[in-house]
């Protein structure tokens, strides 16, 4: 059965023509956008993009904050038959984004004001593209650009003078196979590659998604991720357009921290039943709740805490647990709840039922937090290459420390090296079958024959099925420590432990390529440090500070050893026997993480390999080696 993304934009319009789909604040307030309006105004600029001479099959780039022209625009293309190849605002670097426009083969671009400075530094190395679309009003354009609302005028004639059955007949040609979008993905290990994904991969993968989670038409959303996130895409507007429901974007800011910073008061304005996020987001989120909670004093901290643990104890890790003594918890549950936790949930919105965390791993200790509070955090699993959604925690069923139970309908193996089927229970790669697995990657044949093997994605992924039927992900496949005697452990849940349980320890990506030992580059806090030293007495600058600082790092990752507070937590021959300090922290701009927030181990290995080196060799193995004393500031 045909199933495009256009044939399920008309039937949600069909069913659900006077409800809001779209939020935006540009003013003072939240304005509504019913799905009736939506599909005039996207017929309006599709309208224009066919008169622009864009052709089925051509590609375009979207490059804008989130707002209601991104899904317009996204949307619009497919009418005139074209693929979006959806950019990230952080890209900063002319070459990422040069790269993308290039091998993406873009010939038209859609872009805001804000990021069409980007556009033009790059312009004149851009012939194939034809025409550039800038979303906001300039008081001059350059040559190729061209205003959104001459476009629109052009959509309004070309309507005027064609049926609305010739202006259909583009998006009524687009079958199930068809190219719906080209995203990048800033990979982990390697260079970025062009997933393509189908309109049957999103409309796949949206009836998948609504498999684990009853979203109605009542619902609300406010996306808080870059929208040209696959994850975004789906279950933040998607899957809320497929059932008649609201999606709204963050208000624009002047500067990226500007936007950051709306985004508690749009979340208080929006109320939204749910939200997706990411765990920087999610510990940012964490901070301000605590910080608010000790602005009310020792009192209110208490009662917060003791609340909090009670809660905690009452939830457990799991509804599938039964509650057994703990329902005897409830009452004081109750109570905890009218008097501290309802006006916690206030601060967002006062109707929020969960988050659902993608991206990196979730720790256990942040989901508990937010089980506390009465706004679960579920872990969800997918990529890119899955248009992304393969299993997720939710209302109905979860357990911390898992991602969740399948999407349905969806055929998850776990292999061996040699593409082995393993066990329920035993570790291995994650191997995906279902029609949201990608297409391939963009002119990239090697790629693609190395991952998807007879319509099975192979997705790199580390990974366990468990007796209950929930997926656990233990981190990446192609990233372990591999041990000098071939044993081999994933570092993500050793690494999330350090930054977790530390408040000295910013960033750790560890190292072992078949050594003796495990290595860990770290990026400190330096702010925690030194407060540290003053504590001490210490001056940061001096020989003592120094060493001091270095020492705490030191006792910080030992707590995880023989004797130390969190023994146990790990095999003691995966944690690191010594460590190099880094002069500067991993980012986006120096691309050492990626826009889901991963550590690019690859690119960080690379930039470090004489660091990395030296730690195995008797001196660099120092604690107070040279090159640490001279990083630790």
């Amino acid at each position: 059965m045909k199933k495009t993304l256009v044939d399920l934009f008309e039937a949600s319009v069909k069913q659900y023509p006077e409800n809001t789909f779209l939020l935006e604040k540009t003013g003072k307030a939240f304005e509504p956008t019913t799905y009736r309006e939506v599909k005039q105004q996207v017929y309006r600029l599709g309208a224009g993009l066919q008169a622009l001479g864009v052709k089925k099959g051509d590609t375009m780039a979207l490059l804008s904050e989130g707002r209601n022209l991104w899904v317009i625009g996204e949307l619009a293309m497919f009418y005139a038959g074209a693929i979006n190849v959806p950019l990230s605002i952080k890209l900063e670097e002319s070459n990422d984004l040069l790269f993308r426009l290039i091998h993406g083969d873009v010939k038209f671009i859609m872009v805001s004001a804000t990021q069409l400075k980007k556009v033009r530094l790059i312009k004149d190395r851009l012939p194939e593209v034809q025409r550039i679309i800038v979303f906001d009003k300039l008081d001059n354009y350059e040559e190729r650009e061209i205003a959104l609302e001459e476009v629109l005028q052009q959509g309004d004639a070309f309507l005027a003078s064609h049926t609305e059955e010739e202006f259909l007949s583009v998006a009524n040609s687009i079958q199930n196979d068809d190219y719906a979008t080209i995203t990048y993905t800033s990979g982990t290990t390697a260079d970025p590659k062009g997933v393509v994904l189908t309109h049957r991969n999103y409309t796949a993968n949206v009836e998948q998604s609504l498999t684990l989670v009853n979203v109605d038409q009542t619902w609300r959303t406010l996306i808080i991720l870059p929208l040209d996130h696959c994850f975004a895409h789906v279950v933040g507007f998607y899957i809320m357009m497929s059932v008649g429901a609201t999606a709204a974007t963050v208000q624009v800011g002047r500067t990226p921290l500007e936007s950051l910073k709306n985004i508690p008061q749009n979340i208080k304005e929006v109320k939204p039943t749910f939200i997706l996020s990411v765990p920087a987001l999610a510990k940012t989120f964490k901070k301000n709740v605590e910080n608010g909670i000790r602005a009310k004093g020792k009192t209110t901290v208490r009662l917060f805490n003791m609340g909090l643990k009670l809660r905690q104890t009452y939830y457990g890790d799991s509804n599938l647990d039964p509650k057994g003594w703990r329902l005897l918890l409830k009452p004081l549950v109750a109570l905890f709840d009218k008097l501290i936790f309802s006006k916690v949930r206030e601060n967002f919105g006062g109707e929020l039922r969960f988050f659902i965390g993608g991206g990196a791993l979730l720790d256990k200790d942040l989901q508990k937090f937010y089980v506390g509070i009465g706004i679960p955090m579920y872990q969800g699993y997918g990529l890119s290459e899955a248009t992304p959604v393969i299993s997720s925690n939710g209302p109905d069923l979860y357990r911390f420390g898992s991602s969740g139970k399948l999407v349905k309908p969806i055929e998850v193996t776990i292999c061996d090296p040699d593409g082995k089927e393993l066990p329920v229970g035993q570790e291995g790669e994650i191997v995906v079958k279902g029609e949201n697995v990608m297409a391939g990657y963009w002119k990239n044949p090697e790629s693609t024959a190395e991952t998807v093997r007879d319509g099975r994605l192979y997705t790199g992924d580390l990974g366990y099925m468990s007796h209950e039927g929930l997926l656990y992900v233990k981190g990446r496949f192609k990233s372990l420590l591999i041990s000098s005697d071939g044993e081999k452990y994933s570092p993500e849940g050793i690494e999330e432990a350090l930054v977790e349980k530390s408040r000295y320890l910013d960033q750790v990506m560890l190292y072992n390529n078949q050594s003796a030992y495990t290595t860990a580059l770290v990026v400190p806090n330096k702010e925690q440090l030194k407060r540290h030293l003053e504590r001490l007495g210490l001056a940061p600058d001096t020989e003592e500070g120094r060493k001091a600082a270095l020492q705490k790092l030191e006792a910080e990752m030992n707590k995880f050893k023989k004797g130390g507070e969190f023994e146990g937590m790990f095999p003691e021959r995966w944690l690191p026997s010594c460590f190099a300090v880094l002069p500067e922290p991993f980012t986006e701009q120096n691309q050492m993480i990626n826009s889901s927030l991963k550590m690019v181990r690859g690119k960080i290995e690379k930039a470090y390999a004489g660091r990395i080196s030296d730690l195995y060799t008797a001196e660099g193995k120092q604690l107070l080696n040279e090159n640490n004393l001279k990083s630790i500031w």
